[in-house]
């Protein structure tokens, strides 16, 4: 049999020889970070990658700042500059575009696939050292990181926890699996042996479609503080679902106030889909929301309630 230490060892290697050439060092004015090169085509229908071609690459909101243009360097020693595409402090993810000679993208996984105690890597390039290469597990899922872009505050759902080490210079960067994919893009340091990732899922997916074609993501705005809740098993075996989402509070003013819902309903569906977490009700709150009638059923003193609900544009007061 062959040893543990030397299976883990060429797994970790592998993903580093796929990876490290296709995450950049990002600089700009206010200071620096990692990025790694998208395919646009993966989110822009007909356009394909031309390898050498000025191309995209994603990073962190907060690498960028208030940045509209920095530089990139790659492990090659190929660098250009790059101007931003656009950014989502609320997400804290922001795209970039390099005029550069591009190296091949990273391949995109599925955070929802994720399990506790599966080994990841981190490529990114902290403390000024390029091409740094640490190794983990995945710690936690399902936690949850606020981000902030003016009076606005949204959690980043299902965050990813890793022991992975993570330093400043990180962010940015790739968090990948075993198959070199990229689960997850590093975003902080929440303590010692604890580092954070923004996952790579649906939601994020049609935030960075959203960043690359309109240079920003319009938000729907609801109006409630929720968190995840099971089921009592009578309702359990009537609806077919395990959980719902527990209303903690209701914005006064919001759409869901007007529309009637209450603190210590059990939102079951909305938009006529199950909600089970968070991620299922915010997948909903984008541009195509705005606007529209939004039917929602809950829970309410052992009783189904139907509203209807009309999410209105998310702005930087925070509506």
């Amino acid at each position: 049999m062959a040893d543990p230490l030397d299976a883990y060892s060429q797994v970790v290697s592998s993903v580093a020889a796929q990876l490290l050439p296709k995450v950049a060092a990002v600089r700009t004015t206010r200071g620096s970070g990692s990025a790694v090169v998208l395919d646009e085509s993966d989110f822009l229908t007909g356009r394909t990658f031309t390898h050498g071609s000025p191309s995209f690459l994603l990073t962190n909101a907060h690498v960028i700042g208030s940045s509209r243009a920095g530089t990139v360097a790659f492990a090659d020693g190929s660098s250009g500059d790059f101007t931003v595409v656009g950014r989502d402090p609320l997400s804290d993810l922001a795209v970039i575009r390099a005029q550069a000679a591009m190296p091949p993208p990273a391949t995109l996984g599925d955070s929802d696939e994720l399990v506790v105690g599966q080994l990841v890597v981190a490529v990114g390039n902290p403390l000024g050292l390029s091409g740094s290469v640490t190794a983990g597990v995945v710690s936690g899922l399902g936690r949850s990181l606020p981000a902030r872009s003016g009076s606005a505050v949204r959690l980043i759902e299902d965050v990813i926890q890793t022991d992975a080490a993570l330093n400043p210079g990180n962010s940015g960067g790739a968090l990948a699996d075993s198959h070199s994919r990229v689960v997850g893009i590093n975003t902080a340091v929440a303590g010692v042996g604890v580092g954070l990732a923004v996952p790579m899922n649906a939601t994020t997916r049609s935030i960075i479609a959203a960043l690359i074609r309109d240079g920003r993501v319009r938000r729907a705005f609801l109006g409630l503080v929720t968190s995840p809740a099971p089921l009592p098993e009578p309702l359990r075996r009537r609806t077919g679902q395990a959980g719902a989402l527990r209303v903690v509070e209701v914005v006064s003013g919001s759409p869901a106030h007007r529309a009637g819902l209450l603190a210590g309903d059990l939102v079951l569906s909305a938009g006529r889909s199950p909600v089970g977490d968070a991620q299922s009700l915010q997948r909903l709150m984008f541009a195509d929301a705005i606007g529209r009638p939004l039917p929602i059923t809950v829970y309410r003193n052992g009783a189904l309630v139907d509203v209807i609900a009309e999410p209105v544009e998310l702005t930087g007061s925070g509506v």
